[in-house]
């Protein structure tokens, strides 16, 4: 028995079992269609039982801090060694309500504030300088990253023969942590900046001065948001040390007061303080580059 097909040619003949394989063919394909529908469906029955993301990410620090009350409150942790939750929380609030966590965070935001006004700029210019020029990167280069392998901390004690133990002692440390990230992440992206952009300049007849407004810092303004990053978090962390430099105020300055005495409600109150104001300026710098790197494709 055999079946005819239309073709372009005409009719052709074809067999019994190929009409049945065809068939099989076809009958298969349906139940992996329906296998797939069923597998879109089953995610979406799975994901309305989950909770909320956002609820999901916060349960392992809910679950912390209760473990860790439970074993404040049973007497397995000493409040010399770590106070429980309820007193950090307790001692924030009467830190807050006199006055003392607000001042000491005053003055460490004005010394991470001056010690980065003074840094980036000193590390831009040096990349500047490194990146446009042969010589500038011959001179610059090789001292500038020799430098920034010795540990800034090491440096403490120099600094303190040379400018003392008041404020400038403490923004110098800071202003050291933020030149190196911002003068290795610009100074590299001006090195790999096409040359058929800068090529292009010179046929406009662009000067020195809007070649670099024009093409070389906006080029570079991704590497340096990246550094800007990097430097942001280093100079918290450096500040911690500077505050230990015979300060009078500050959050380093309650730490070391709260380490006299055993005081480790404030001590770890102090601790969250610089781990929420690392935070909220790293968001401020890549809110920043949100904003300045809108014509990036995928933003």
């Amino acid at each position: 028995m055999t079946v005819t097909d239309r073709t372009p040619e005409g009719l052709a003949p074809r067999s019994a079992f190929t009409v049945k394989a065809q068939a099989a063919i076809i009958e298969s394909d349906l139940q992996l269609v329906d296998l797939r529908t069923a597998d879109d469906h089953q995610p979406e029955k799975k994901r309305r039982r989950r909770f909320p993301r956002g609820v999901e990410r916060l349960l392992g620090v809910v679950v912390l801090l209760a473990v860790w009350q439970i074993a404040a409150w049973a007497g397995w942790i000493s409040p010399k060694v770590l106070a429980g939750p309820v007193d950090v929380a307790s001692t924030f609030r009467d830190l807050v309500a006199d006055g003392t966590l607000g001042s000491a965070v005053w003055a460490s935001l004005q010394r991470v504030a001056i010690g980065m006004a003074i840094g980036i700029p000193i590390g831009v210019l040096l990349a500047l300088f490194a990146g446009l020029s042969r010589i500038g990167e011959d001179l610059t280069d090789s001292t500038m990253h020799m430098l920034r392998f010795v540990p800034i901390i090491a440096l403490q004690p120099l600094i303190i023969i040379w400018l003392g133990i008041g404020e400038s002692a403490k923004i110098s440390l800071i202003v050291l942590g933020t030149i190196f990230p911002i003068y290795v992440n610009t100074a590299n992206a001006i090195r790999t900046i096409d040359p058929k952009n800068l090529e292009l300049a010179r046929t406009l007849g662009l000067s020195r001065s809007e070649t670099i407004r024009r093409i070389v810092l906006p080029a570079a303004l991704p590497a340096f948001l990246v550094g800007l990053r990097m430097a942001t978090g280093i100079a918290w962390l450096l500040l911690v040390f500077a505050e230990q430099i015979n300060a009078k105020s500050g959050i380093g300055y309650l730490m070391i007061k709260a380490q006299t005495f055993f005081q480790t409600d404030v001590i770890v109150v102090c601790l969250l303080v610089y781990a929420v104001l690392g935070v909220l300026s790293d968001f401020g710098v890549r809110s920043l580059e949100g904003r300045l790197l809108r014509w990036q494709p995928g933003r």
